[in-house]
Parts: structure tokens; C-alpha cells; sequence
């Protein structure tokens, strides 16, 4: 008895702290999800409608969130962003005249310029045109007056993808008319990288309106394809709209949101306002993040990266390509 007694007075300290060890480990676990729960809470992912989708914090060299970013797809004219790079890279005279030739025509899709023959503007004109406006003849003139020609240009142009590791990026045309021209989100990613180092890329891109003497004389003035450049609440670095039929709606920014360099790439947005809808939630989505969470310098939760395979495809459209 006096054994059953003695075993029973020491067993029990054992069993309350093996008792409170769990109930010590029963809280931590309790907590642990609570955080967790915050965390997802804080992070909810945009609701975005294009197809493809990156939003890329360039402070961490980290997606904030993707969808589809490794699906090849047509990008339209993004492309133009390429075509300006190798331009300038060659160093060409930006005051050289170009007259627009018959070449410059759009024979692929028939898209409409107004740009007419035997205009005549500088290279910095048709780059600004081109950039900003996204002008297949302005660009079609700079790729032909490439030196070496319209194909040295191409040339150049995939030449410059493989030196910026766009392994999964092909540009058969200068203008985007061309649906196969493709590339990736996170392609792209790196694109718009290089392309906020150049600074007339980024004022062009970022030009509201620019005029040119046209023909006889008129004034003929353009406005940028991407209305976001004309809002005061954005802070723009590089900007360049996109549109085909194969394509939808593309928009590449570069963008400063909460004192945070991002880099936004929208594909395959069906719908004129949809693009720049989504550019909109982003930004409200990024800011919403770094409201909960209390500081500006804390990084937004980051989303799965979506590597599915899918395929876009557009059923032919109107001619209002080139946007």
C-alpha cells in the first residue's frame, strides 16, 4: 500500500507538466493559426480579369502575385518597347529626318495610320509617335531605317530578348501587328526592367499628348493610348499599351505605388476598360496591403505562382490594332 502511494505521489508532478506542455502546445498552435488567418486576410488577392497577370516588386525581386506569367501569348504591340530599345542602343541621329515610305503600310491586318506617305519627322518624332501612341508606320519607319534594314532590326530585336534572358520571347515584326510575337508575363517582366534605363523611354511612354505638323501644314495631335499617364494619383516610370485581335488588351507599367517600384503586366484583357480596371485595382489592392499591415516598406503577401499551361485565343477582330 504504502508503495502504491509512494509511486502515486510521484507520478503526479509528472502528469501536470506533461499536462501543461500540451495545453502549452495546444495555445502556440491556436496562435500560430490566428497570425496565419491575419496574414491571409490581409494579403486577399486581387480580382483581376486579364488572363494573364504579374505584379512584380522590383525593391524584392519577387512576384507580389501571378497568373498564368508562363503562358507564351501574343503581345501585340508591348513589342514597340523592344523596337525603341535597339534603336536607340544603335545611337542613330534622333534628328534625322524620315519620310514615311509604302513599306510602312500595314498589309497584315490593314490597320488604319495617320500617318500619311511622304510624312516627314524626325526619329525621335517617330519614337515618341510609336511609344506613346503606339503608331505602326512610326515604328515600321524606325525598324526600316535600322541600320541594315527592317530585318537587321528584327535581328536585333531578338538578339537584345536573349541578352535580357527573355528565353521564352520571339518577335517576327517591329509594330506587334504580328500575332506571333510572343512572350511570357515574366518575359516581360524583365522587358520593362530594361526599358525604365532609358530615359526617353521613359518620357515618351509617359507623354500625354504630342503634336506634329502634318500634312500641308496642320496640326495633327496624338494622345497616349494609356489614360492612366494623365492621372495625377499615379506615378508612372514606363507605360506602353497593346491590341490585337489574338492578343486582347495589354498593358505594361512600371510604377512607383507606396513609395515601391512595381512592374505591372496585364495580358489578354477582353474589354476596352478592363486593362486599366485592373491597373486600378492593383494599386488600390497594394495600397489596401500596406494600410493593414502599417507600413509602406513591408512586403505586400505574395501569391502562388500559377505555371499552368493554357492556350489564348482570339476569334478574328476589328481593325483598331496596334493600341
Amino acid at each position: 500500500m504504502r508503495k502504491i502511494l509512494l509511486i502515486c505521489l510521484l507520478a503526479g508532478p509528472m502528469l501536470a507538466a506533461h499536462a501543461g506542455e500540451r495545453n502549452a502546445n495546444g495555445a502556440s498552435l491556436k496562435s500560430e493559426r490566428a497570425v496565419s488567418g491575419s496574414a491571409s486576410q490581409a494579403g486577399s488577392e486581387p480580382k483581376l480579369r486579364s488572363t494573364i497577370a504579374v505584379i512584380y516588386d522590383q525593391q524584392t525581386q519577387r512576384p507580389l502575385y501571378s497568373k498564368n506569367s508562363d503562358v507564351q501569348a501574343p503581345i501585340a504591340s508591348i513589342t514597340k518597347l523592344m523596337t525603341a530599345m535597339v534603336v536607340l542602343d544603335a545611337q542613330l541621329p534622333l534628328d534625322e529626318e524620315i519620310s514615311i515610305d509604302v513599306a510602312d503600310i500595314d498589309t497584315l491586318k490593314g490597320t488604319h495610320s495617320r500617318l500619311r506617305m511622304g510624312m516627314t519627322l524626325t526619329r525621335s518624332e517617330l519614337l515618341k509617335l510609336a511609344l506613346m501612341a503606339s503608331e505602326n508606320r512610326a515604328a515600321s519607319a524606325l525598324a526600316r531605317t535600322y541600320p541594315g534594314g527592317y530585318d537587321a532590326a528584327i535581328a536585333a530585336m531578338n538578339a537584345k530578348a536573349r541578352e535580357l534572358g527573355m528565353h521564352d520571347t520571339r518577335f517576327l515584326d517591329p509594330t506587334g501587328l504580328s500575332s506571333n510575337n510572343v512572350s511570357t508575363a515574366y518575359d516581360l517582366v524583365k522587358m520593362v526592367a530594361a526599358a525604365r534605363d532609358y530615359a526617353l523611354i521613359h518620357q515618351y511612354t509617359t507623354t500625354a499628348s504630342h503634336s506634329v505638323d502634318g500634312w500641308r501644314g496642320r496640326e495633327m495631335r496624338f494622345t497616349n493610348t494609356n489614360p492612366l499617364v494623365r492621372n495625377a494619383s499615379w506615378d508612372i516610370g514606363v507605360s506602353k499599351t497593346g491590341y490585337i485581335s489574338e492578343a486582347g488588351r495589354c498593358l505594361v507599367m512600371e510604377a512607383t505605388i507606396n513609395q515601391r517600384q512595381m512592374i505591372i503586366v496585364l495580358l489578354d484583357s477582353w474589354g476596352k476598360f478592363t486593362r486599366v480596371g485592373d491597373a486600378n485595382r492593383i494599386k488600390k489592392w497594394i495600397e489596401g496591403v500596406n494600410a493593414r499591415t502599417g507600413s509602406g516598406q513591408r512586403e505586400a503577401p505574395g501569391h502562388r505562382v500559377d505555371r499552368r499551361e493554357a492556350t489564348v485565343t482570339r476569334q478574328p477582330g476589328h481593325r483598331l490594332a496596334g493600341l
